[in-house]
C-alpha cells in the first residue's frame, strides 16, 4: 500500500463510548502509547453523543463542560490528562494480518497496529419489523434521541414510545423536556416483571434514585405494559399507530413512533478477528481477555448491562492490556455488582413469543433489499435465506434484519467477511495493489456513478 496513515500503539482500543474511553484512559495513565478510534465525529458514544466536542485529530481536544454528564466530563478530564491519542471519524473495515487494523477516514486509509486490542464496539438498537414500520418518522428509540441532539426539532409532535427496556424511558424523558408531547409509551413487559424489577431496585441505590427521578420526569404521560405497536399508518409519513393494549386493539394519532426493543450486541468485528462468541455475546475471561491473544474486549459486545458495567470492564479491560492485572483485580467485585443488575434487566425485558407474529406477509424484513416476510418462511436457515433471497447483502450487512431474522425464525449469522463495513472503492483498490491508470479508472468511475461505494 502507499499514501495510507500508519499509527502503531502499545494499546489500541476500537470504540469511544464509555466502555472505550475508560479503556483508553485506563491504559494510558499506565504511560504506555494509546490510541482509541471511533467512527463518530467524536468521542462518547450514543450515551454520551455531544457531550465531548473532539473531531478527526489525533489528541482529545478540550471543550467547555457545560451540558456534560459528569461522568462524561470525568472521562474526557482523564483521556486528556493521559494523552491518549483520539481518531475519530474513522472505521475499521478490515483485519490484514494479526496486530494490524486496516480503517478509513476522511483522510484516506488507515493502518492500525497495537501490540494488544480493546474491542469496545458498543450495540445497536434491535428493531422488530411490523406492518408500517418503514414509513417515514418511524424511528428507533435511540435514533430518534440522535437525531434531535443534532437539532431535529420535536416541540409539539406528537411522540409515541414503544418497544422495551429503560431506554424508553430515558428517550420519552428527553423528548419531552425538548417540547415534545407523548401521548403513550408502550412497554412489552408485563405488570408482574416490571413489579419486580422495581422491588429489586431497592437493591441498587444509584439506579433506584434514577428511576424515581425518571418518574417525577413522566409525570402525566400514560404508561401501558403489556403493549407494543401493530401497525402504523400514513400516506407520505406516518399519522397514527395502532398499538396492542392488554390484548385490545387502540389507534393513536402521531407525528413521529420512537421504537426500540431492547439493544443487540455489535459483534462483527469481533467475529472477524475470530473471537469465540457465546449466546450472541463475545466470550471472555477474568480480566476481558478473548478467545483471540492480545485481544480484550469490554461493554455491551460481552452482554448488554448499562453504562456502569461497561465503565468498569473498560477499565478492566485497559488495566490489563496494559499490564496491570493487579489493579484491574481490585475491580472485580465492582462488575459482579454490575453484572447482577445487567441479569435482571435481560429477566425483566425478555421478548414476549406474541412479538413473533408482528410482521405480516407483505412486511419487509430486509429493508436494503426489499425483503417481504413471506419470502422468508420457506427457508431452514440465515445462510439459505442470504443465497436465496439476499436477505442481509445490502449496505447494512444484516445488521437490522439480522436479529429480526434471529427472533422471528432462530436464524444465527454463521460468518462474517471483510470488509465488515462498507468501504471506499479506492481503498479496496490500494489493498488490492491496483496500479496508478487503474486507481484513476476507479475514481473516474466513482464521480460518474455519484461517488465511492
Amino acid at each position: 500500500m502507499s499514501g495510507e496513515l500508519r499509527q502503531r500503539f502499545d494499546v489500541l482500543v476500537v470504540g469511544g463510548g464509555p466502555a472505550g474511553m475508560a479503556a483508553a484512559a485506563c491504559a494510558a495513565e499506565s504511560g504506555v502509547r494509546v490510541g482509541i478510534v471511533d467512527d463518530n465525529a467524536s468521542l462518547g458514544g450514543q450515551i454520551w453523543r455531544g457531550e465531548s466536542q473532539d473531531h478527526r485529530t489525533i489528541n482529545v481536544t478540550q471543550t467547555p463542560a457545560g451540558g456534560r454528564t459528569q461522568d462524561a466530563a470525568r472521562w474526557i478530564e482523564r483521556l486528556q490528562t493521559a494523552g491518549a491519542a483520539a481518531l475519530c471519524g474513522v472505521r475499521i473495515f478490515d483485519q490484514p494480518e494479526p496486530g494490524a487494523l486496516l480503517a478509513e477516514g476522511l483522510d484516506g486509509l488507515f493502518e492500525l497496529r497495537y501490540e494488544n486490542l480493546v474491542l469496545a464496539t458498543g450495540a445497536r438498537e434491535r428493531f422488530l419489523p411490523f406492518p408500517g414500520w418503514t414509513l417515514p418518522n418511524v424511528m428507533g428509540a435511540g435514533g430518534l434521541q440522535a437525531m434531535v441532539k443534532s437539532g431535529l426539532p420535536v416541540r409539539g409532535k406528537r411522540v409515541v414510545v414503544a418497544g422495551t427496556g429503560p431506554l424508553l424511558l430515558a428517550v420519552a424523558a428527553y423528548l419531552r423536556k425538548h417540547g415534545a408531547e407523548i401521548p403513550m409509551i408502550c412497554e412489552q413487559a408485563s405488570w408482574s416483571s416490571l413489579a419486580r424489577f422495581g422491588a429489586a431496585l431497592f437493591g441498587h441505590a444509584d439506579k433506584l434514585k434514577q428511576g424515581l427521578q425518571l418518574r417525577k420526569e413522566l409525570a402525566g404521560i400514560p404508561f401501558f405494559a403489556n403493549s407494543w405497536p401493530m401497525a402504523a399508518h400514513g400516506g407520505r409519513s406516518l399519522e397514527s399507530l395502532t398499538v396492542s393494549v392488554r390484548g385490545k386493539a387502540k389507534t393513536v394519532p402521531c407525528d413521529y413512533l420512537a421504537c426500540g426493543f431492547h439493544l443487540v450486541p455489535n459483534i462483527e468485528l469481533p467475529l472477524l478477528l475470530g473471537c469465540r462468541i457465546e449466546a450472541g455475546c463475545v466470550g471472555v475471561g477474568d480480566f476481558q481477555e478473548t478467545s483471540v491473544s492480545k485481544v480484550f474486549c469490554a461493554g455491551e459486545p460481552t452482554g448488554i448491562g448499562g453504562v456502569e458495567l461497561s465503565i468498569v470492564e473498560g477499565q478492566i479491560a485497559g488495566l490489563a492490556a496494559a499490564g496491570r492485572t493487579t489493579e484491574a483485580r481490585q475491580l472485580f467485585s465492582e462488575r459482579e455488582r454490575a453484572r447482577r443488575f445487567a441479569n435482571l434487566l435481560e429477566r425483566t425485558f425478555r421478548l414476549r413469543p406474541e412479538l413473533g407474529s408482528l410482521p405480516s406477509p407483505e412486511t419487509i424484513v430486509c429493508r436494503c433489499e426489499d425483503i417481504p416476510y413471506s419470502r422468508l418462511l420457506s427457508h431452514t436457515s440465515w445462510r439459505a435465506a442470504k443465497l436465496h433471497t439476499r436477505c442481509g447483502m445490502g449496505p447494512c450487512q444484516g445488521r437490522i434484519c439480522g436479529p429480526a431474522a434471529q427472533f422471528f425464525f432462530g436464524w444465527n449469522p454463521d460468518s462474517v467477511r471483510p470488509p465488515v463495513f462498507p468501504a471506499r472503492v479506492e481503498n479496496l483498490a490500494a489493498l488490492a495493489g491496483l496500479t496508478e491508470p487503474q486507481h484513476n479508472q476507479i475514481n473516474q468511475a466513482n464521480q460518474t456513478w455519484g461517488g465511492p461505494a
